[in-house]
C-alpha cells in the first residue's frame, strides 16, 4: 500500500505525521489489496471540532472517502481509521465473499 500524507494550511509535527502513518498501516491487516491511502489533515471552521482528518482509500474498483472532525488531529485520525475499517469490511463482504 502506498501512503501519502498532506497537512493543509499548517505545519505538521513529525510526531503527528508518524502517528497518522502508523494508524493507517492498521488497515493492511483487514484488507491486503489496498492500492493507495491518502491522508489529508486540515483545520476546520467549527469551534468544537477544529481538526479535520480525511482519508481516501483506493481499493480495486472503488474509492473509499472518509472525513472526520474532532478536537485534535489524533482523535480525528483515529475516528477516520475506525470508520475506514468498517467500510473496508463492508466492501470486502460485498465484493469478495459472494463469488
Amino acid at each position: 500500500m502506498k501512503t501519502t500524507f498532506t497537512a493543509r494550511h499548517f505545519q505538521s509535527s513529525p510526531d503527528l505525521k508518524e502517528y497518522c502513518l502508523s494508524a493507517v498501516e492498521k488497515l493492511d491487516q483487514f484488507f491486503d489489496k489496498i492500492i493507495v491511502c491518502d491522508i489529508i489533515l486540515k483545520p476546520g471552521h467549527d469551534d468544537d471540532n477544529p481538526s479535520i482528518a480525511e482519508l481516501n482509500v483506493k481499493v480495486p474498483g472503488t474509492l473509499i472517502n472518509l472525513s472526520e472532525a474532532a478536537p485534535s488531529y489524533e482523535q480525528a485520525m483515529g475516528a477516520a481509521v475506525d470508520n475506514a475499517v468498517r467500510q473496508i469490511r463492508k466492501y470486502k463482504t460485498k465484493h469478495f465473499e459472494h463469488q
